[in-house]
């Protein structure tokens, strides 16, 4: 393969063995190596993955472990602790711009995912999933700076975790937010901040009909939708009712025409 794919620059490998000779071997055969994706992978540490990032201008590393929730205290820090983010994004390594992601038990996924943040200054583009807290978004806030795309999935503690996000990721365009607790207190806080995004999808988190109608009153410039998939909109709903999905975005030529009857345009 290093003789006949020269110009390779992506590898996603599933349950093989994949020795630290072997990603040694991949860095420094395919400089234009851009993505590395191990899906239930053994054999290597974290001296095969430092080799990949010193060597190579990675963009994308997924990690998915066999069995994450077997792993002790030495074999994930040999496996993904200190070790992996300091390697990864050490002085001199490209910066991973990309998505990074891990499953991992939620102990060490908190300390690898605070880490990546400090680390890796150029992250613009991050996926989280799985019982965060508010602390790795304060995390988040402080030193994401470049960031301009976030994922969050069934993370967080309280309306805190989003508010941190807001009002440190002075970049940030896209935000999407799914099956976590934040509510009505973090959408209002600081509205301004949406005049400068792109967009923000919340769907099954604690916002109300109110809170978004309240947000639709200060912000006209924006277009707020409320998406009820499973069935029509109700004429007047109660400002307490919790929302199903909840889609605000920039515009220059105000509320679309084309809305679907389940979507609601406030």
């Amino acid at each position: 393969m290093a003789k006949s794919g020269i110009n390779l620059e992506e590898l996603r490998l599933k349950r093989m063995v994949v020795s630290d000779e072997s990603l040694e071997l991949l860095a420094k055969s395919f400089p234009n190596f851009k993505s590395l994706v191990l899906v239930s992978c053994e054999g290597f540490t974290t001296d095969g993955l430092a080799t990949i990032a010193s060597n190579c201008r990675v963009q994308e590393l997924r990690v998915f472990p066999s069995d994450p929730y077997g792993l002790d205290d030495k074999c994930c820090t040999d496996y993904c602790g200190k070790k992996l983010p300091q390697f990864l994004f050490a002085s001199g390594c490209a910066p991973l711009t990309p998505l990074f992601q891990m499953q991992l038990p939620i102990y060490h996924l908190m300390k690898v995912s605070g880490a990546i943040v400090q680390s890796c200054k150029g992250l613009k583009r991050l996926s989280v999933s799985g019982l965060l807290t508010d602390q790795v978004f304060l995390y988040i806030g402080m030193y994401a700076e470049q960031l301009e795309m976030l994922s969050i999935a069934f993370a967080g503690d309280s309306d805190k975790g989003m508010l941190y996000v807001l009002n440190g990721c002075k970049k940030l365009k896209k935000l999407e937010i799914r099956d976590s607790p934040f509510g009505n207190v973090a959408l209002l806080a600081d509205v301004g901040k949406y005049e400068t995004m792109r967009s923000l999808w919340m769907s099954s988190c604690e916002v109300t009909f109110g809170a978004c109608k309240i947000l639709a009153k200060k912000m006209p410039r924006l277009n707020v939708e409320i998406i009820n998939e499973g069935g029509q909109i109700e004429a007047s709903p109660d400002d307490k009712q919790r929302v199903e999905k909840m889609y605000l975005y920039r515009t220059m030529v105000g509320p679309r025409k084309d809305s679907p009857d389940f979507v609601w345009t406030l």
